[in-house]
């Protein structure tokens, strides 16, 4: 018996049941991105980067293409950092702030993308065989819900987080205090 079968709360049970095929779901498609587009140099995450440049209304600062993949900047920025060295994408002066560059796709970085959605549009077409279109949009739904309140959580953590570390003066370290 599970702990939320114990509590009797049949829509956390399902739910739970859906986040542990999520996470199942996520590493299988990011293998099998990961083979789809290696024959390119790419790997999911690179490919899904080169896709948020792609289709972003303008060019974009690393953390802003971080939050809209709701991914950690840092990571974004060393696969970012790495596109550049390969010369998939370039790096432009952003006029409203000195330090933040732009990131851009580069010519080879657009025939590049465009390489690999032409090998994944005839592999998710036989994926998709099968599956009524109405249950994919009503999956895609209940991921955009749950994507939706996981982020207002996660809002809302953070300011706790923030309020909490106000109210509590912070402690300043010297080096005599590390000294016996």
């Amino acid at each position: 018996m599970t702990i939320m079968e114990a509590t009797g709360d049949k829509a956390g049970e399902a739910l739970t049941e859906l986040i542990l095929s999520l996470f199942r779901v996520n590493n299988m498609t990011l293998a099998w991105g990961d083979q789809l587009v290696a024959p390119l140099g790419l790997t999911s995450a690179r490919w899904q980067i080169l896709g948020a440049i792609m289709f972003a209304d303008r060019p974009k600062p690393v953390a802003w293409l971080a939050r809209d993949l709701g991914a950690n900047r840092q990571n974004v920025q060393r696969i970012v950092n790495d596109l550049e060295k390969e010369g998939l994408v370039a790096f432009e002066a952003n006029p409203h702030h000195r330090r933040a560059q732009l990131v851009v796709l580069t010519e080879k970085g657009k025939r590049t993308y465009a390489a690999a959605i032409q090998a994944y549009e005839p592999r998710v077409n036989r994926l998709a065989e099968g599956l009524p279109l109405e249950d994919i949009k009503t999956a895609h739904r209940m991921m955009a819900a749950l994507r939706s309140r996981l982020g207002a959580e996660n809002n809302a953590d953070d300011l706790a987080n923030a309020a909490s570390s106000v109210s509590q003066p912070r402690r300043r370290h010297s080096r005599m205090s590390v000294l016996p």
